[in-house]
């Protein structure tokens, strides 16, 4: 499955974001620990994870009684995905249309716009 059809839902976002800060298969109470924040029952919890599952983001290994949480793609390659779709479905696939809307609502700092011009800087050479 491409990462373009992975639709995450914020709530699942959450949960992602924590598998993606683990450096190994991450259990769901180490899970649930981390986003208990959030207010979410286990069984939440547990729903979202196989959605996860279900839509490709993530793979699942049961180890004893415990389930074991692996991403099958990465915090990057999903980023990617969606500016990829945010240009296409609502700048109508213009880059250029992005970015002049972000300058419009002024959302660049100086520092933002040094580091911006850093990188096309380098994408010239």
């Amino acid at each position: 499955m491409s990462t373009e059809n992975i639709n995450i839902g914020e709530a699942e976002l959450e949960i992602m974001k924590v598998v993606w800060k683990a450096d190994e298969p991450i259990g769901s109470t180490a899970i649930g620990k981390a986003v208990e924040d959030k207010g979410w029952k286990r069984t939440t919890i547990a729903t979202f994870l196989a959605r996860l599952v279900e839509k490709g983001a993530l793979s699942a290994e049961r180890q004893g009684k415990a389930w074991y949480y692996t991403p099958l793609i990465t915090a990057k390659e999903y980023k990617k995905s969606q500016v990829k779709n945010l240009i296409k479905n609502l700048f109508d696939g213009s880059a250029q249309s992005l970015v002049a809307s972000l300058f419009e609502e002024e959302a660049f700092s100086d520092k933002d716009i040094k580091e911006l011009r850093a990188i096309f800087d380098n994408r010239e050479e």
